[in-house]
């Protein structure tokens, strides 16, 4: 068993999971997280012992007073080079929207190098825009065009079911998704429904997709006649999240039933009360 903790570098973003080693963390702690470039700082949002085999990251311990200060000064950097890569982007009358900034060093200044991430409706014509950014921030530019999905993962927001984005908390890799994943799922007909934040399909249609597939091939189809433990019916209804469809009986009441308590009929047996079934169930 390990200890683990998983830790946000941005409020209510995504979360990260890191080996605590030999510290002693709780939740609501700041902790440094090792980079590609040098240790963040990051809060601890979940603590517990885990079984887990897959490598992590060490801890680097609890933040200290000269960590959180260099954070704060790196807000206010990366706050100041969005500003000036706003307003040189402007004057050069670009279709450009810069949706985060991000440094590669920790040095009290801009430094070396600046990442703008931007948004444009199309290929965009930079080449005098980086010579007057780099001027500007005294470091090399580097600009990275990020599409709507992308967008959604580095702003984050809360999502029609209510909670955090999950680009932005759990999801490691955005797979593509499908029209064929929406019509599967009966949301062909409501794009409105399908689309997430980004303008795009969900993510969470992709890996609910497996419980539908399983859905699919237990449940009896609407207008299958099946029969219950209150008698034979025909289906009139589905819920794959239930788990359950909605039965129509002979006498007209519908029930919900559970799929596992459901048996198709063959079409070959099946009386009801001596008649067909045709005539034994409401249309």
């Amino acid at each position: 068993m390990r200890r683990v903790l998983a830790v946000t570098f941005t409020p209510r973003g995504r979360l990260y999971y890191v080996d605590a080693g030999v510290t002693q963390a709780s939740v609501g702690d700041d902790v440094l997280v090792p980079t590609e470039s040098a240790p963040e700082v990051a809060r601890v949002v979940w603590a517990a012992e885990v079984e887990i085999r897959a490598e992590l990251p060490v801890c680097g311990g609890l933040a200290g007073e000269a960590d959180l200060e260099r954070e704060l000064r790196n807000r206010r950097l990366k706050a100041e080079a969005t500003e000036v890569a706003k307003a040189v982007i402007a004057e050069h009358g670009l279709p450009m929207r810069v949706v985060a900034v991000d440094l590669d060093d920790h040095s009290g200044e801009y430094g070396r190098l600046v990442a703008i991430y931007y948004t444009a409706p199309q290929r965009v014509d930079f080449r005098l825009l980086v010579h007057d950014l780099a001027s500007a921030l005294s470091s090399r530019i580097d600009l990275r065009q990020i599409g709507p999905r992308d967008v959604a993962r580095l702003v984050g927001d809360v999502a029609s079911c209510g909670r955090d984005l999950c680009c932005t908390t759990f999801l490691t890799e955005l797979e593509p998704v499908g029209a064929r994943v929406a019509k599967g799922q009966d949301l062909a007909a409501n794009q409105l429904q399908a689309q997430g934040q980004c303008g795009r399909l969900k993510c969470c249609l992709a890996f609910e997709q497996e419980m539908y597939d399983d859905f699919e091939r237990r449940a009896p189809a609407v207008g299958s006649r099946v029969d219950t433990e209150q008698g034979p019916g025909v289906v009139v209804g589905r819920s794959v999240p239930a788990d359950t469809v909605t039965v129509r009986c002979s006498d007209g009441q519908c029930l919900v039933c559970p799929v596992s308590l459901v048996s198709q009929r063959s079409r070959t047996a099946s009386t009801v009360d001596g008649r067909s079934p045709r005539h034994s169930l409401p249309d």
